[in-house]
């Protein structure tokens, strides 16, 4: 049985723990990174690294014999720039490719003022982040219906994982309580999202949306404190959103308070999640030193 490879375009913290799973199943794994130093890192680590930039197109044949494909490069005002560039050879690789996952995020639904939002509700993205991962959505799906490729969207929330987290800034002593009255966010541990893809890889659904979130959308001003009691120590104190000085990328996660349904990763891709709470996830952290 021929091996399967997954080529990963912008490999980041998501892909890299997908790619861990699937190593230990005996695949390759490539993909992309914007610098020689990284490329250099993913190689130690087993993965074939191809340096992609707007500055550097892709080698041409990187996707030779890929199976599977996960994009998650950050958006361009004019959608994807894997398939802005290269769509010719995203299109040459179809013929082998099982799987396509595109990880935008749950910002394409824009602000409901702490109501809920599932895959069927409407796109409404306000903030340009949000609006410029829809459009990378539209060209993924677009493409999907081009190759006959089964695209996959993944909405995130906010991620979290090892030595990126609430714990992880309390003890670098850069975790701020921002409180916005009314503002929830929903987040999903790292681990999570490797198995969700996982569990979409045994399950192609063309065209389908994810939401990639756990079970409790929450105000960030309470998982800070949370972490601080879980490290034994005070939490920081509390700074009303209009005082705090926020860079305008921190400053748009503010623009969006929702709840996010998952129900469709439950029903449709069969998973549990081994953190359905930001408490379950910060705990494992804690317990496994990783912050």
């Amino acid at each position: 049985m021929p091996q399967k490879r997954l080529f990963c375009v912008g490999f980041g913290f998501s892909a890299a723990h997908l790619a861990g799973l699937l190593l230990k199943e005996g695949w390759s794994v490539a993909g992309t990174c914007r610098s020689q130093e990284k490329k250099a890192r993913l190689e130690k680590d087993g993965i074939e690294a191809f340096v992609f930039s707007p500055d550097e197109p892709l080698k041409a044949g990187a996707l030779k014999g890929a199976t599977h494909l996960l994009a998650s490069a950050p958006p361009e005002e004019a959608g994807d720039p894997f398939l802005r560039r290269h769509e010719e050879m995203a299109l040459e690789a179809a013929q082998s490719l099982e799987w396509a996952g595109y990880l935008s995020t749950t910002g394409v639904y824009g602000d409901r003022q702490g109501g809920w939002v599932d895959e069927e509700s409407a796109l409404m993205p306000d903030t340009a982040r949000g609006k410029k991962r829809l459009a990378a959505e539209k060209d993924w799906l677009a493409f999907g219906e081009k190759s006959g490729v089964p695209v996959q969207l993944f909405r995130l929330a906010g991620i979290y994982g090892p030595y990126r987290n609430q714990l992880t800034s309390l003890k670098e002593g850069k975790a701020r309580r921002i409180v916005k009255p009314g503002q929830v966010f929903s987040r999903i541990h790292v681990e999570d999202i490797a198995r969700i893809l996982k569990a979409s890889i045994a399950a192609p659904h063309a065209g389908a949306a994810y939401n990639v979130c756990d079970d409790e959308a929450a105000p960030p001003q309470d998982v800070i404190a949370y972490a601080a009691e879980l490290l034994g120590r005070a939490p920081p104190p509390e700074i009303p959103f209009e005082d705090a000085d926020l860079s305008p990328m921190a400053r748009s996660f503010y623009e969006d308070s929702k709840r996010v349904s998952n129900r469709r990763i439950k029903e449709e891709l069969g998973v549990t999640l081994r953190y359905p709470t930001y408490r379950e996830g910060l705990k494992a952290l804690l317990d496994a030193g990783a912050y």
